[in-house]
C-alpha cells in the first residue's frame, strides 16, 4: 500500500509511521511522498528517510496543486499527519474514504475549522472536561466530521495543563494512527 503523508509541522506522526514500517509493524506499506503546506521540520524527517517531498503554496489552489502532484504517483491512501490546510470538496470527494486525519480530541467534540493543537487542549480544559483523547477519522469536505475509525481516551488530572494534554495525546496518536493504517491495509 502506497501512502502520501501531508504535514505542516514537526512530523511526529510521519516519523511514527516510518518507524512502524521500518520495524515491520506496518507490513507492505510505503510512504511514497510527503506534501507540506509550509517549510517545516517534517520535510527534513522525510528527506532523512529518503522520501520524496513537495512544498505547496497555501493559497486557494492548494487542492489543485496537490491533485496534480498525486496524479504522477500510485497512491492508495492519504494520511493527514498534522496538516493544517483545508482541502476543498472536489478533492475530498475524489479521494472519498481514502484520506484519514488524526485529531487531538474526542470528536465530535472540539473539532472543526480553527481547532488544532494547543487550541483544542485549552478548549477541553476551559470546558471542564474530565477526559480527552484523540480520534482518527476519514476526511470529508466538512472539517473533522468524517466517519470515525478509532478513538482512544484518557482521564484528565486536576492539575493538567494544555501542554500535559498534548504530551498524553501524542502517545495515544501514535497507537491509534498505526492501528488505523493497519485496518486500512486489511480492508
Amino acid at each position: 500500500m502506497n501512502i502520501a503523508v501531508f504535514v505542516s509541522g514537526g512530523g511526529t506522526n510521519l516519523q511514527n509511521i516510518q518507524d512502524a514500517i521500518n520495524t515491520g509493524i506496518l507490513e507492505n506499506v510505503k510512504i511514497e511522498l510527503v506534501i507540506a503546506d509550509r517549510n517545516c521540520y517534517a520535510l527534513e524527517r522525510a528527506l532523512d528517510n529518503d522520501i520524496t517531498t513537495y512544498l505547496v503554496d497555501r493559497g486557494n489552489e492548494i487542492s489543485t496543486q496537490i491533485d496534480e502532484i498525486l496524479s504522477s504517483y500510485s497512491i492508495d491512501f492519504i494520511v493527514l499527519g498534522g496538516f493544517l490546510s483545508i482541502l476543498d470538496s472536489n478533492f475530498c470527494n475524489k479521494w472519498a474514504n481514502k484520506i484519514i486525519n488524526i485529531h487531538p480530541s474526542l470528536l465530535p467534540k472540539y473539532g472543526g475549522k480553527g481547532m488544532y493543537g494547543e487550541k483544542v487542549h485549552q478548549a477541553v480544559l476551559d470546558a471542564g472536561e474530565t477526559e480527552s483523547g484523540s480520534t482518527v477519522h476519514f476526511v470529508t469536505s466538512e472539517v473533522d466530521e468524517g466517519k470515525i475509525i478509532l478513538q482512544k481516551s484518557f482521564q484528565i488530572n486536576e492539575n493538567d495543563s494544555a501542554k500535559d494534554l498534548q504530551k498524553k495525546i501524542q502517545v495515544i496518536e501514535k497507537e491509534i494512527l498505526i492501528k488505523s493504517i493497519q485496518m486500512l491495509c486489511q480492508s
